[in-house]
């Protein structure tokens, strides 16, 4: 009687052991990983998120684990946030009681529908970066164009609030452009622009997803300046780009495993969140030999970088001075600039925080 009672249990046991080896394999893969420069991926998760995938009529729990593909969908409880990866950079926060649906995942075509809720676009850039992210909803259908942080509100049926707080977006209908400080409302049977007052400027300080949206940016913006020299080599020894620059990306997507999430790593120093914090690593100052291996390419115009010097420090790590530099990092520019040293990293700290940068 004892040995058969105890198969039952023996079951159970032995299921829960299985599922916690694939629960752990799936976050080792991800580690694996390290870089990425595809949109899709799921970067945080708080409270209970459910995950559509295209042609399954099924809901299933949303994992941190998970990539979203083109037609998926994303929807969240009273209780629920997740963070998406967009383009190299550039975040998507959605809040509670939301759905949002990622069209098309390819960096060229980025698209997001919020189907109803509040969300949230990061856009971390550097000063003139041109971006196309697309955004719809039931009642619009706009393209965000410059970094900065914008946050849309869906009423099924009724309308659509788009606040764009710092950056620009391209109204695809009107083709009017829209710069940060304004408001603009949709509706079935019009289209009001208007200055956001001072009451909704304070907003985003008492809203709990922007509050969250903030402490996330802040996160990010951390892992990427604990990633260490050792970290990149190794996340880039197996890695290879023909073109850097493919799809206009200026960075990719690196995995700290420290703190557990994707940071954007870009190519090249300036970069920073709309929200203040500065990205002080970049692959030019993290000692990797990419850079040497890229920069020994023969130069093909103006847009590619030129032979950068290299030095050994202290720790007998070859560095790669970074090439000439333009407005924002970009290659072909007339020099590096001095500048102030981040205490924490040692590396160069940005010419100037987002905040400060004026709407072009």
């Amino acid at each position: 009687m004892r040995k058969a009672s105890s198969l039952p249990a023996l079951l159970v046991l032995s299921t829960a052991f299985i599922l916690c080896c694939s629960i752990v394999n799936l976050a080792q893969d991800r580690e694996k990983f390290v870089i990425s420069a595809k949109a899709g991926g799921i970067n945080a998760i708080t409270g209970q998120a459910s995950v559509h995938s295209g042609g399954n009529a099924d809901w299933h729990q949303l994992m941190i684990t998970d990539d979203l593909n083109a037609g998926d969908r994303v929807r969240t409880a009273y209780d629920g946030r997740v963070e998406i990866l967009l383009n190299p950079g550039s975040y998507l926060r959605v809040g509670g009681n939301s759905e949002v649906e990622l069209s098309n995942n390819t960096l060229a075509n980025l698209e997001v529908r919020l189907l109803r809720g509040t969300a949230i676009v990061e856009a971390t850039g550097a000063d003139g970066l041109e971006l196309n992210i697309s955004i719809s909803t039931p009642h619009t259908k706009l393209a965000i164009v410059r970094q900065g942080l914008y946050r849309l509100n869906v009423v099924p049926g009724a309308a659509t609030e788009l606040i764009v707080r710092k950056g620009r977006v391209i109204l695809s209908d009107s083709h009017t452009k829209v710069k940060g400080g304004n408001k603009v409302v949709f509706s079935s049977t019009n289209v009001l622009v208007a200055k956001l007052t001072k009451e909704e400027k304070k907003v985003k300080d008492r809203e709990e997803v922007d509050v969250w949206s903030k402490e996330r940016a802040q996160t990010l913006a951390k892992a990427n300046r604990r990633i260490s020299d050792r970290m990149v080599n190794s996340a880039f020894a197996s890695y290879r780009i023909s073109d850097p620059f493919s799809n206009g990306r200026f960075g990719l997507w690196f995995y700290n495993s420290r703190i557990g999430c994707y940071t954007f790593l870009p190519f090249f120093y300036g970069w920073g969140s709309p929200y203040g914090s500065s990205y002080t690593t970049s692959i030019y100052y993290s000692g990797y030999s990419y850079s040497n291996r890229w920069n020994n390419r023969p130069a093909t115009g103006s847009t590619q970088p030129t032979r950068g010097n290299t030095s050994t420090g202290s720790s007998g790590t070859t560095r790669s001075t970074p090439p000439p530099t333009g407005s924002y990092g970009s290659p072909g520019g007339m020099g590096r600039p001095s500048r102030p040293v981040d205490t924490e990293t040692g590396r160069p700290m940005p010419r100037k925080n987002l905040e400060r940068m004026p709407n072009n």
